[in-house]
């Protein structure tokens, strides 16, 4: 089983990555965070500004980014980059 990284790393991720697409996010709090629980578990948490969404897809390890009208515009694999990180310490 990889572990998953941690929330603030993602929401840091997220930020960084709607800053590089144009959109004004000051912090972490600028964003609308919400959990979607299935079966007892937490699946996804998504993190919405007025002109972006990510959705982080936790058991598949990646982070997609959407336009305001739904275009996918990138994934990121986080399991990846978590493998690099430990791989480098």
């Amino acid at each position: 089983m990889t572990a998953a990284p941690p929330p603030e790393q993602v929401r840091s991720l997220v930020v960084q990555t709607f800053k590089e697409f144009g959109v004004e996010v000051h912090n972490e709090l600028d964003l609308h965070e919400t959990l979607l629980i299935e079966n007892q578990g937490l699946v996804a948490r998504s993190y919405c500004t007025e002109r972006m969404m990510a959705m982080w897809l936790l058991r598949a390890g990646i982070v997609q980014f959407y336009d305001e009208l739904g275009a996918m515009l990138r994934t990121v694999n986080v399991l990846r980059g978590l493998r690099s990180q430990r791989a480098a310490a």
